[in-house]
């Protein structure tokens, strides 16, 4: 999420009233978990294991819970609790505002656009020309559809992601700052759910097209002329490029890759990126082909027991 103006380090660290190390004129344009950074972004690092990565990373500002060498251009706040302090900048730059009307008054609607009884339309979401709401759709706060967009009844676009961190008193919740953006063409079936980006986006590519029951967690990049069958589960930071086909309820896991052209079919579990061009099967998946093969020899095992035993 990028702010609406750029501040100070001195400013932010003043919001949170704490100190920070490094120059002071550096300054801070956005907020970002580690995923997503870019130069300019605040992030933060609560735990060992990913200190290097967040001190190398392209964000300008780390929110630390250790005192550590600031490394060249860059500052560190640190703070007892990082992922406290990330979500109070979150809500204060992006905060929750009861909406009472269905179609926010911020909200902007093309031109020959059609929203069936009972749409919703949250604050400065944008939606495109020639698109068709169907009854009960909703879309949450900052989201972006662009033309020709059809979306059918009760699904839901923008939810808060899944993203939760444990702690001794049970788990605290990431609140999420991000948007869900829909290119051209796309059309959602009904009962569908995409969740917005934590503090960056979830985005379809122009072209695809999702049966009914599909869901798509945050920060996920679905390409173009994408198909998914009817309850398709796809995790939290994936990338799934273009043309790539996910039949009726393939599951797949967080933080991979399914290449360009890629074919998955029905109830296929995906726990590892996979190369496009291929068809894939199984669970874990492997190419069909190799699947099948392993799946007939299977079926042979009981008479080879029975001839072993007879011996």
């Amino acid at each position: 999420m990028k702010f609406p103006k750029s501040f100070l380090i001195t400013e932010i660290a003043e919001m949170l009233n704490k100190k920070f190390v490094g120059s002071s004129s550096n300054l801070v344009v956005g907020i970002n978990e580690i995923h997503m950074v870019e130069h300019g972004d605040i992030t933060f690092v609560d735990h060992p294991k990913y200190y290097e990565k967040a001190l190398n990373s392209a964000a300008t500002t780390i929110i630390i819970n250790k005192e550590v060498d600031c490394p060249e251009g860059k500052n560190l706040i640190v703070s007892e609790s990082p992922f406290d302090d990330y979500n109070f900048l979150c809500k204060k730059f992006r905060p929750f505002n009861p909406q009472h009307v269905f179609i926010h008054p911020s909200a902007q609607i093309g031109e020959g656009t059609i929203l069936q009884p009972g749409v919703f339309i949250g604050e400065n979401s944008i939606i495109g020309k020639n698109c068709i709401l169907h009854s009960n759709v909703t879309i949450y706060n900052h989201c972006e559809i662009g033309n020709n967009v059809v979306i059918h009844a009760n699904t839901v676009v923008g939810s808060e992601a899944f993203y939760f961190k444990k702690k001794d008193s049970g788990y605290d919740k990431m609140y999420s700052c991000g948007k869900v953006i829909i290119a051209d063409d796309v059309e959602i079936g009904a009962c569908c759910t995409i969740d917005k980006g934590v503090s960056g986006n979830t985005s379809i590519g122009k072209g695809s097209k999702f049966d009914n029951q599909v869901h798509v967690g945050h920060d996920t990049h679905i390409g173009e002329r994408c198909l998914f069958a009817a309850q398709v589960g796809i995790a939290g930071v994936v990338k799934i490029e273009d043309d790539v086909i996910l039949w009726g309820q393939v599951g797949v896991q967080k933080d991979l890759t399914i290449g360009k052209g890629a074919i998955v079919l029905g109830q296929s579990g995906l726990s590892k990126s996979i190369e496009g061009g291929k068809v894939y099967l199984g669970s874990p998946v492997e190419e069909a082909r190799k699947k099948w093969k392993e799946i007939a020899l299977v079926r042979t095992l009981p008479s080879i027991i029975e001839n072993l035993n007879t011996k």
